[in-house]
């Protein structure tokens, strides 16, 4: 490879333009996520015990709650059976058991909610067991459910949630959306006592369904305490197709509105049609566990997942990052341009010392995928683009019009955290909209 000035690396990068539509499969991600249990294991729960992990599902053919093992969070993944293997007399013996959530208690017990239909009320409910592994047996505790309301359409997909106070607490959904699909289905959140059973004050409803894109249905909380936020990770649209994906809310405090991101955080789109209606999640570290389908089946998924100012970032997921929200020199910005990600670009990137720097994040260090939006409308542009002041190498723009946006797509290594890259001109003119990275 031939050298091009210092630390100049002219490095070879798709030529064929993709739409602006930002249709992810039209070049693949760099880094997709991994499938860690190639088999039906929906709506993953994964825990750590000292230096081993343990995974629980939604009912299959594996059991009413299957139970996998690995030495780490990226496997290798072994079933180990059945963690409920004695249903509670209050459940429906016909209908499978979902999203089942195992946390350890402080008295070294292991405590499962899980959703099962009762056959009081018909609706699904919210139940509880206790085992003193792991693995179980779980027994269930008490004579009925935990949380059962008929008239809301049931209660499904609970969650513990232990703050950094030491307080416990119970997150679930309820299931208007199974009574008429124009009821809200609400996020709930109940404190519960240490044993994680007992009730302490009135639940606080946390989000309802109430954007388009979900469908009509919210569901699969889970609550992770950030330093500046809280963070409630959910899945919106209907689980039985490409529709499902997984969003977040944040909020400063418990006692405080959580209002949602948006865009989502993962799609079908978004994690280039590697992972089919991604949803059901959940988070461990610096790792989140999510299924999506495999045919008729939900395998499950692993990602690395960073925090970009306490907000997450998923690696494999395209995030996107606003040029005319980067750092400008001799350039501007040009509003109210048509067809443009949030209507305005960086334009007058016209001279040797044009340039901007737009900020993006890696969860870890290696290599991404990054997806330029640009518009070129006199000829084939080019822009020489830097990367942490180090790496270098030109992306070229073929013309298609102004206003007409494309994607340049490339490769970039990044260093785990904030990442700068300098889009400088090179060769004609180019506007910039965007840069996503995945």
């Amino acid at each position: 490879m031939r050298s091009c000035g210092p630390a100049l690396l002219l490095v070879t990068v798709l030529t064929a333009a993709l739409a602006h539509s930002g249709t992810a499969t039209a070049a693949p991600l760099a880094a997709p996520p991994t499938a860690i249990i190639a088999a039906d294991f929906p709506d993953p729960d994964v825990l750590r015990v000292g230096s081993a992990f343990f995974a629980y599902s939604t009912t299959s053919a594996a059991g009413t709650v299957p139970v996998a093992g690995a030495p780490s969070a990226a496997g290798p993944w072994t079933m180990r059976g059945d963690a409920l293997p004695a249903k509670p007399d209050w459940a429906d013996r016909e209908h499978g058991f979902w999203a089942p959530d195992v946390s350890r208690r402080e008295d070294g017990r292991y405590l499962m909610y899980f959703t099962a239909r009762s056959t009081a009320t018909t609706r699904m409910c919210v139940g509880a067991a206790l085992a003193d592994g792991p693995l179980g047996p779980f027994r269930p505790v008490g004579a009925g459910p935990l949380v059962c309301d008929a008239a809301e359409g049931g209660d499904i997909d609970p969650a513990s949630f232990v703050d950094g106070d030491g307080r416990r607490y119970l997150l679930y959904k309820s299931d208007g959306n199974a009574l008429d699909p124009r009821k809200p289905s609400i996020i709930w959140l109940q404190q519960v006592r240490p044993d994680g059973i007992g009730f302490v004050g009135p639940r606080r409803e946390l989000i309802r369904n109430d954007h388009p894109d979900e469908d009509g249905v919210i569901e699969a909380p889970v609550l992770v305490k950030r330093p500046s936020r809280y963070v409630l990770f959910f899945a919106g649209g209907a689980y039985t197709g490409n529709g499902y994906s997984t969003r977040y809310a944040t909020s400063p405090s418990l006692a405080e509105p959580f209002v949602k991101a948006h865009p989502p955080l993962m799609t079908t789109e978004t994690l280039g049609g590697a992972v089919q209606g991604p949803g059901g999640a959940d988070v461990l570290g610096d790792d989140i566990f999510f299924h999506g389908w495999k045919g008729r089946a939900r395998w499950t998924y692993r990602a690395d997942l960073g925090w970009a100012d306490d907000r997450p970032v998923v690696r494999g997921s395209l995030a996107r990052y606003e040029a005319e929200g980067g750092a400008l020199n001799n350039a501007r910005i040009r509003e109210g341009a048509a067809g443009a990600s949030q209507g305005a670009v960086v334009a007058g990137l016209d001279h040797e010392d044009s340039w901007v720097d737009v900020r993006v994040f890696a969860p870890v260090a290696g290599d991404y995928t990054a997806r330029v939006g640009y518009a070129a409308g006199y000829g084939d542009a080019r822009h020489l683009v830097t990367v942490n002041g180090a790496t270098r190498f030109v992306l070229d723009y073929p013309a298609h019009g102004w206003d007409v946006w494309r994607e340049a797509p490339a490769t970039l290594r990044l260093a785990r955290g904030w990442n700068t890259l300098r889009f400088q001109h090179r060769d004609r003119w180019a506007e910039l909209d965007y840069v996503d990275i995945a």
